[in-house]
């Protein structure tokens, strides 16, 4: 994912936030502790994950479902599931794999969320076929797709099919950077249980907003390719294991790369340091053709 890119990456303070105050207080509402920890990549592309498949794979999917327990499934974005089609992907994966798919662009960048119950409905109807397997689709809103339209926003989770769950990603940073359009924001999410998604990327640290909308911290961690990535990884368990203490329910944390073969790679570093520090046992994904365990 280039999202957020840099040229020079050694340029930027990688430095996470301070939590917003809000984040603490809906934490300490969740009684029930960790139940959950979802750690994957975007994509089981053969094409994009370079050195991560053995030769002769003939099924990237099933392969992939071995060494992950999670995938956020980008190919839904780019095109409107089949109930046929989630079907076959969830039979070809173990019980406790989960799928984080993204609303398609119909919704979000086509139509910018105006008439759009028509295909809700239907890309809700297909997910809800994973069954047991259904993460939290995600809904990602274009650029510029600004607070001026918070009306459609609004519409938009008030109309969301209860029965799913959903977490949003705003991207346009003039949702962060007014302080009331962040809290009214925010609060319409807590009202409705719509997770806040928190975006780690190198050329835009404003969507490091650090303001959870639920127990659930949805994380999108963008590497940069670069010695730091580990480092940030470093951090970002720093701050989970505060949030896990302050009442953290579930985890879903997805490695992206500019260049992306280096996502089950870096996803295996951060699966390690966490069973090391928490004392969890989540498969530690290998690379196949990797010779060394890191890549810069």
């Amino acid at each position: 994912m280039k999202f957020g890119q840099v040229e020079d990456p050694s340029k930027i303070d990688f430095t996470l936030p301070k939590d917003h105050p809000g984040t603490k207080e809906i934490l300490s509402q969740n009684k029930k502790g960790l139940e959950n920890i979802s750690i994957g990549c975007a994509k089981w592309n053969k094409t994009d994950l370079k050195g991560f498949y053995p030769k002769g794979t003939k099924d990237e999917l099933t392969y992939y479902a071995t060494q992950f327990n999670s995938i956020e499934l980008n190919a839904t974005f780019y095109g409107m599931p089949t109930p046929e089609q989630v079907q076959t992907w969830k039979e070809k994966t173990p019980p406790n794999f989960k799928f984080f798919p993204k609303i398609t662009n119909t919704v979000s960048h086509f139509r910018r969320l105006l008439n759009i119950e028509d295909v809700v409905t239907q890309f809700a109807t297909a997910v809800l076929n994973f069954d047991e397997k259904l993460g939290m689709p995600f809904l990602q809103l274009h650029d510029n797709f600004k607070p001026k339209d918070y009306e459609r926003l609004e519409r938009f989770v008030k109309d969301w099919p209860k029965e799913v769950p959903l977490a949003i990603e705003l991207r346009n940073t003039e949702w962060f950077t007014d302080k009331d359009i962040l809290n009214t924001t925010c609060q319409l999410f807590e009202t409705y249980n719509i997770t806040n998604i928190i975006v780690d990327t190198a050329g835009r640290r404003d969507m490091l907003h650090m303001r959870l909308t639920t127990p659930n911290a949805f994380i999108r961690y963008v590497g940069a390719n670069a010695e730091s990535d580990y480092k940030r990884l470093d951090d970002w368990l720093e701050r989970l294991t505060t949030w896990k203490k302050e009442g953290l329910q579930n985890i879903y944390f997805f490695v992206h790369q500019n260049v992306e073969k280096a996502s089950p790679l870096l996803s295996a570093y951060f699966i390690k340091k966490m069973n090391d520090e928490w004392k969890t046992a989540i498969f530690i994904p290998k690379m196949a053709t990797e010779s060394t365990g890191r890549l810069f």
